[in-house]
């Protein structure tokens, strides 16, 4: 490989690293042979990867793993866990080169309730088809035995192996063992419980199962609080971490699921251009494939249409033959033999949510990639967006924005800001000095300034702002509306930020009837008017503040026709205060500024004396 390929590689895998989600998951890094070489997992993608990536860090066999690495995929879950049961399974399939000596080929345990006339509940690493249902994977061993034990401590169920029939129950076939003695065993087979009520026992450790460990945290609470009274800080103490490490168990995993094999899901995320169908396989209760692919729309075509061509391309590409095919929507599929589901809830409905995960992930990287390569094309569609959420006639190109400052009416100043296609152009900022309002009125003054900047504009044919917005709520809007369209006729968009009573931003009114729009944070609206706001309130307090300090250094200098800043500044800095500028001779003076300027600085000086 030459330096130019090697270079071309590491900006690929620079901008795939970049853009990787603060999400957990699994990576996988592939050789030029499309090669799995490494299977990885992570809390956070994008910093557990970067960190392959970092030389300082970098031990001598990460650094042959990284140089072999041509191209990285990953897939988002939603924990953790999730990610450790995912990386488990693509090491089992694609047994990386790089994973070898790392990784054993363990399976993790699973409990199972068995299809008995009386079920029993266990451990077990065994997946047998028609021997009972089972839950899990457990990634957490500690967990999945606190659970174990707080089911036998809630439900006295049987743990022994015999085969219990109704008849050998009726002719007291079985006897009693010592789990029924020290009341650990209901003893169904004496029959001294009916097995409508043991299967009630049954439906309710099924649900826990499920998640709901609700009846679980309540007996412990109560046991807690028991130990506690009687001054038994340390069985107290016992039960508690019991409780918390239920209350953090995750009873089933959302990624492998042993009740289901030979599954295809889909999912599909689209806009105007461009459309992502993700695709997930799913082989002896676990995801092996996941894969997204982009189409680039050239007709108005429905996300039926779309992803029904990302089925067939898909499935032919990865040669799945799913009876089963798991999708958000209905749709006739032209494929013999198939099933569609469109699952509301359960388990399926888990594995669409993941799928969707992943496409809308995918398709965030995609425009992320994309407004990197061409800026404009992310300016264009925010300035889409705000005229979507401002009701505009047409994009806003130009955007203009009014702030005024002043000290209880002193040195009142305005400023006014333009952002040309969302970017400042600092080169058509304007200050005002206010000249025809006494005192602190925002209203008066915000009138004087937008009447004197547009009565000009029209004048001398500039361009108008598609959009005016004063950084002072409903009242400064109304001024501004009361010259744009009552005095000058003029049709341009107005709008007002509203503030909270702690002074942060919330509310955008807009148009004549004060149509209020939210600002929530992290939005694309929220961003943009947060930025112009700041930028005009930077701009007139920086205006007001060189006002005031230009008044507070005021000399007698200043009235002197003939003596500019220049000369001004000369002087003070040479003589350091007004008082000896007055007490030098026209020589010394005449050494700074010139003859003619000190005598002329001198005779005037001297008549105010």
């Amino acid at each position: 490989m030459n330096k130019e390929e090697r270079s071309k590689r590491e900006q690929h895998l620079k901008g795939i690293v970049n853009n990787l989600p603060d999400s957990p998951g699994c990576y996988q890094y592939l050789n030029e042979d499309e090669v799995i070489i490494y299977v990885g997992k992570a809390k956070n993608l994008k910093r557990r990867v970067s960190s392959y990536f970092n030389k300082e860090q970098q031990t001598l066999k990460t650094r042959l793993l990284v140089a072999k690495i041509a191209d990285i995929k990953y897939v988002v879950v939603n924990s953790e866990a999730d990610a450790l049961l995912l990386e488990n399974n693509l090491i089992k399939q694609h047994k990386p080169r790089y994973n070898v000596l790392l990784k054993d080929d363990k399976t993790y345990p699973s409990i199972c309730i068995t299809n008995e006339y009386f079920p029993k509940i266990f451990k077990t690493r065994k997946i047998l088809k028609g021997k009972g249902r089972y839950f899990g994977p457990y990634t957490n061993g500690g967990a999945l035995h606190a659970l174990l034990e707080l089911i036998r401590e809630l439900f006295p169920l049987r743990t022994c192996n015999l085969s219990i029939t109704p008849e050998g129950v009726r002719c007291g076939k079985y006897a009693a063992c010592l789990e029924y003695q020290i009341k650990n065993c209901c003893a169904p087979c004496i029959g001294k419980i009916s097995r409508d009520d043991y299967l009630k026992y049954i439906d309710e450790v099924t649900a826990i199962l499920k998640g709901d460990i609700k009846i679980l945290q309540e007996k412990l609470l109560t046991e807690m609080k028991e130990k506690a009274s009687l001054l038994d800080f340390e069985a107290a103490e016992d039960i508690k971490k019991r409780y918390l490490l239920i209350d953090n168990f995750r009873s089933r995993s959302e990624v492998v699921s042993s009740t289901m094999n030979n599954i295809d899901v889909f999912s599909i995320e689209s806009d105007e251009k461009n459309a992502f169908v993700n695709f997930l396989h799913i082989t002896n209760g676990c995801i092996n494939q996941a894969f997204t692919i982009e189409y680039q729309k050239k007709l108005d075509e429905k996300d039926e249409e779309l992803i029904s061509m990302g089925i067939v391309e898909l499935r032919e590409r990865f040669g799945s033959n799913a009876k089963e095919i798991i999708l958000p929507f209905l749709i006739e599929l032209p494929i013999d033999g198939v099933t569609v589901t469109v699952p509301q809830k359960g388990e399926k409905a888990r594995l669409l949510a993941l799928s969707r995960l992943n496409v809308k992930q995918y398709r965030a990287d995609r425009m992320k990639q994309e407004e990197k390569l061409n800026p404009e094309q992310k300016n264009t569609r925010l300035m889409k967006e705000i005229q979507e959420l401002l009701h505009l006639k047409k994009l806003p190109m130009k955007i203009e924005c009014f702030d005024n400052s002043n000290t209880q009416g002193n040195d009142a100043v305005a400023a006014c800001v333009v952002f040309r296609k969302l970017k400042p152009s600092k080169k058509e900022y304007r200050k005002y000095n206010i000249k025809t309002v006494a005192g602190p009125d925002d209203y008066a003054s915000m009138r004087e300034v937008v009447g004197r900047r547009y009565r000009r504009c029209i004048e001398e044919g500039e361009e108008l702002p598609d959009i005016i917005i004063a950084d002072g709520g409903k009242g400064q809007m109304e001024a501004i509306r009361g010259v744009i369209e009552d005095e000058l006729g003029l049709d341009i968009k107005i709008a007002g930020l509203v503030k909270d009573g702690k002074h942060r931003t919330t509310e955008l009114i807009v148009g004549k009837d004060g149509e209020t729009v939210g600002l929530k944070q992290n939005t694309v609206l929220f961003r943009v008017m947060t930025q112009i706001q700041d930028e005009v309130h930077r701009f007139a307090i920086k205006f007001h503040r060189e006002k005031r300090s230009k008044r507070q250094t005021a000399s007698e200098l200043d009235t002197i026709k003939g003596i500019g800043e220049k000369s001004k500044t000369a002087l003070l800095n040479r003589f350091k205060s007004v008082k000896r500028v007055k007490e030098a001779s026209v020589e010394e003076l005449a050494a700074i500024i010139g003859k003619s300027k000190a005598e002329l600085l001198h005779k005037a000086l001297n008549n105010e004396n």
